[in-house]
């Protein structure tokens, strides 16, 4: 057994955790026959919409398979500003960033784009991307989040986790994300590759009480070489440490990691 092995039955409770049904039944979110998300019933009917110029709505009811639900109208880009932009009017929305992240076929095919901020109350899927970071005497770079983030504040992450914008690709994501959060470029680092995927689905937990977690998480792993410190860059780090691999296994037991990090530090067999 590693240094990091998990307990067996805490690891399956974290992996019950990631794939947890809604706390409600929801509805189809269609963008014409295409299921784009989800909603609990009776939340669409909480914000107001504004007609566009020539007098259509962005939403319409629509029945789906037999079972009652939304569609998006018209430009599904537009529609989705409209429909984000009442969430935000009615507090509904999560923290706004003005961030586009795709919104995808069930093929993943690229349809759109949305604010980041709706696709939690949508139960719209995103794709995030996360880098493992090992320091050559066996240490491991984590990060610990932000006290003021949306999400999981002052928690211990990987170190660098952030979602795939729509004018990203995945690589570009890896890229950009890896400095804005370490202050470290690609080319710096040694032996990455691409380690796998993770994925959630899960109600979610950012206060609002209506929204569902779809995510497909792709993990990177690498060495960052001896005398290399990462550094944020966009402030929404408060630190990063290179703890052993016996005091990340104490802290992932005690909770002290996001539950995305849990898992992926666990699948790169930490």
């Amino acid at each position: 057994m590693s240094a990091l092995a998990p307990d067996p039955q805490w690891l399956a409770a974290q992996q019950a955790r990631a794939s947890l049904p809604p706390r409600a039944p929801r509805m189809p979110l269609l963008a014409g026959t295409d299921p784009i998300g989800s909603v609990e019933p009776g939340f669409l009917e909480k914000i107001s919409l504004k007609p566009s110029p020539d007098g259509h709505y962005a939403l319409q009811k629509h029945e789906h398979e037999g079972q009652p639900g939304w569609r998006i109208t018209g430009d599904l880009s537009a529609g989705l500003a409209a429909v984000a932009l009442g969430l935000r009017e009615a507090g509904l929305a999560g923290a706004w960033r003005n961030e586009l992240l795709a919104v995808t076929d069930a093929q993943g095919r690229v349809l759109g784009a949305v604010e980041r901020a709706a696709v939690r109350p949508l139960g719209i899927p995103t794709r995030a991307v996360h880098l493992v970071g090992r320091s050559p005497d066996g240490g491991h770079w984590v990060q610990r989040r932000a006290l003021d983030k949306a999400n999981d504040p002052g928690l211990w992450d990987t170190l660098m986790g952030g979602m795939v914008a729509a004018a990203d690709t995945l690589h570009g994501a890896l890229e950009r994300e890896t400095f804005e959060e370490a202050g470290l470029a690609l080319p710096s680092l040694q032996h990455l590759r691409h380690g796998g995927v993770v994925r959630m689905t899960a109600p979610a937990r950012d206060g609002l009480g209506a929204g569902y977690v779809v995510e497909h998480l792709d993990w990177f792993e690498c060495t960052v070489p001896a005398g290399l410190v990462p550094a944020n860059q966009d402030g929404e780090v408060e630190e990063f440490r290179c703890l052993t691999p016996a005091d990340v296994r104490e802290r992932l037991h005690r909770g002290e990691f996001t539950l995305e990090a849990g898992l992926i530090l666990c699948a790169a067999g930490l």
